[in-house]
């Protein structure tokens, strides 16, 4: 199957000289969301994963049915303020100015396997800031699953070793 036919670009969105990859378009096609999901669950499947984290908010999207499907948990990555018990927090760099991401600090057990999995790797940013976040609480990422990779943003070279799948590239 096609995956990049069924995501919907849509040019100068948020603002001008974006081309805002829409996955919308893929959530509700289906066929093609369940064979997104059954991709990345095929990578993961012999990397005996623990738990799934995903990533503020379509993270949610992707991570929960993987999850789902390996019969495993999943743990969200918030904003600052959206997670109601005791968090850890990680401040990051961004192009103009920085953000924060936050976990609860029961979620990850040390030693735990970790998989992140997001909609989209772009700068590597908040991937970057997801591991570190995991492994300050003594996980190890054992792999980065994505829907969409820009590649040409160059992701990647923040995130060192880790294994990284990509089902869609532009």
């Amino acid at each position: 199957m096609n995956l990049q036919e069924t995501i919907r670009n849509i040019k100068n969105f948020p603002k001008e000289g974006i081309d805002f990859k829409d996955i919308t378009t893929l959530l509700k096609d289906g066929k093609a969301f369940k064979y997104a999901v059954d991709q990345i669950i095929e990578d993961l499947k012999d990397k005996d994963v623990d738990v799934i984290v995903g990533p503020e908010a379509r993270g949610f999207l992707m991570g929960t049915p993987v999850a789902y499907g390996l019969g495993i948990g999943f743990v969200p990555v918030r904003k600052p303020g959206k997670l109601p018990a005791q968090t850890e927090k990680f401040e990051y760099d961004l192009e103009y100015g920085t953000d924060i991401l936050e976990i609860h600090k029961d979620a990850i057990k040390p030693g735990q396997r970790v998989a992140i999995v997001d909609d989209l790797l772009a700068t590597g940013g908040t991937m970057s800031a997801a591991a570190k976040l995991i492994e300050k609480l003594g996980g190890e990422v054992v792999a980065m699953e994505f829907l969409i990779e820009l590649d040409f943003l160059n992701g990647k070279s923040k995130l060192g070793n880790y294994h990284i799948n990509s089902l869609i590239t532009y």
